[in-house]
């Protein structure tokens, strides 16, 4: 009967420090974390991996219930895979504790794994609606404008080679081949 602690973080950019401390402090002999895209294929390698570990009559403990996943489907299928395993479950900041077997507590689970669900998918839509309003969509802004583009297209048909292109506008030989190849 061990508690087995599981830190996870979206993006290599986010920190796991607080969260490391918290399950240390919490007891657990053994943590597995991660920095992850969020994807559910990179989650599941990750979880997988504690899985493989824990045993019957272990406990895992997370920080929040979302560590263990991004979506609910996720999370839950997660759960179920513990409890068919006979392993409790605790989330520190939500304060559940499936060790006591308590109804009220899976039911607990579910409900706050579905809010986390719906703030996620807020998330998204506010990032979505942010991008449309600023026209930003992410990614390296086009080395030429569209003028710049018609420019080496005309210049092109009237025989000067590629490499000449690339010298006057400043660009790649392959940028200067994409855009007379398009």
């Amino acid at each position: 009967m061990a508690s087995i602690g599981f830190a996870r973080v979206s993006t290599q950019a986010q920190d796991l420090t607080n969260q490391l401390e918290r399950l240390e402090a919490e007891g657990c002999i053994k943590i597995f974390s991660g920095k992850h895209s969020g994807k559910a294929d990179t989650n599941a390698a990750a979880l997988a991996e504690l899985l493989d570990y824990v045993r019957e009559g272990d406990t895992v403990v997370v920080t929040k219930l979302d560590r263990l996943g991004r979506s609910l489907s996720q999370v839950l299928q997660v759960l179920d895979q513990l409890n068919e395993k006979g392993i409790a479950f605790k989330a520190l900041d939500q304060q559940i504790d499936t060790t006591k077997q308590d109804p009220l507590a899976k039911a607990m689970v579910q409900l706050l794994a579905m809010f986390g669900e719906l703030e996620r998918n807020f998330i998204v839509s506010r990032t979505t609606e942010g991008k449309q309003a600023s026209g930003n969509y992410g990614g390296r802004p086009a080395k030429l404008t569209v003028e710049q583009r018609q420019q080496v297209k005309a210049d092109f048909d009237n025989g000067m080679s590629k490499s000449a292109l690339a010298a006057k506008y400043n660009a790649s030989r392959a940028t200067i081949m994409r855009i007379v190849n398009a």
